[in-house]
């Protein structure tokens, strides 16, 4: 039975709204109250950067939260303060800081965010990638070529950064329009992870196919049968079967 936020002992909520503990699962994580939680970790802050966050969904939290830490001090200090917090919601607003700053193009974006994509805790590489979304959008042909280079990486985490931030329709995200319209843009980062070892990637590599089938369905089908003739391994075949599971 899922965890259901009346189901968390008052202590364990107390500990993760002081930052004291990360959160264990997906429902800890949209329990945690971000104004009690940001005057926890900067007792400074001004009123109205807490009441901003009312009433808004947590992706629009992440970000406001962000926003008011750079209000008070700039993204090295905010990387620096809050980095290797024990809160994995804390070290989320690290990475919306990283997304916000002015001024820095995708491949210092990406070398700053790096740590946060390969992090141990699933939220904080969540919000790593969610971060990154909109500077995707903007520069679609450089983030894709960037982002290919971290499909060799030693670390699932990260080959599964490169495929979960570039999916065409992506989780509690914009579209990505391109991608969307031409998925064949993103096939060179696809291609080095269609045997993956890693099952955390290829769910990933599954579910950027399977976006691209809601609209372009014979490219999908043309992708997934090309593999299977080219890459006789099971790692492939569950890939393009859960690729096509919408088709």
């Amino acid at each position: 039975m899922a965890l259901k936020v009346a189901d968390i002992p008052r202590d364990r909520l107390d500990a993760l709204n002081r930052g004291d503990v990360a959160s264990a699962v997906l429902t800890e994580c949209l329990a945690i109250d971000f104004a009690t939680l940001m005057r926890a970790i900067a007792a400074d802050l001004p009123d109205d950067s807490l009441t901003a966050l009312q009433g808004k969904g947590i992706t629009q939290r992440m970000a406001l939260s962000a926003r008011a830490l750079l209000a008070q001090m700039d993204v090295a200090d905010v990387v620096k303060n809050f980095g290797a917090h024990p809160s994995d919601t804390v070290r989320g607003w690290v990475c919306y800081a990283i997304g916000a700053a002015d001024g820095w193009g995708m491949e210092k974006r990406l070398h700053a965010l790096r740590p946060f994509a390969d992090d141990a805790h699933f939220g904080v590489r969540e919000w790593a990638w969610l971060a990154l979304r909109p500077h995707i959008a903007e520069d679609l042909p450089a983030s894709l070529s960037l982002l290919t280079t971290w499909t060799s990486e030693a670390s699932e985490n990260l080959r599964r950064f490169a495929s979960e931030a570039t999916r065409p329709r992506g989780v509690w995200c914009a579209h990505l329009k391109p991608l969307v319209a031409d998925p064949a843009k993103g096939l060179p980062l696809l291609e080095p992870l269609r045997a993956d070892p890693a099952l955390y990637v290829r769910n990933s590599v599954a579910n950027w196919l399977n976006d691209a089938a809601k609209t372009q369905p014979d490219w999908v089908r043309g992708v997934c049968k090309r593999w299977q003739a080219e890459s006789l391994c099971d790692e492939t075949r569950y890939i393009t079967r859960r690729g096509m599971r919408s088709l």
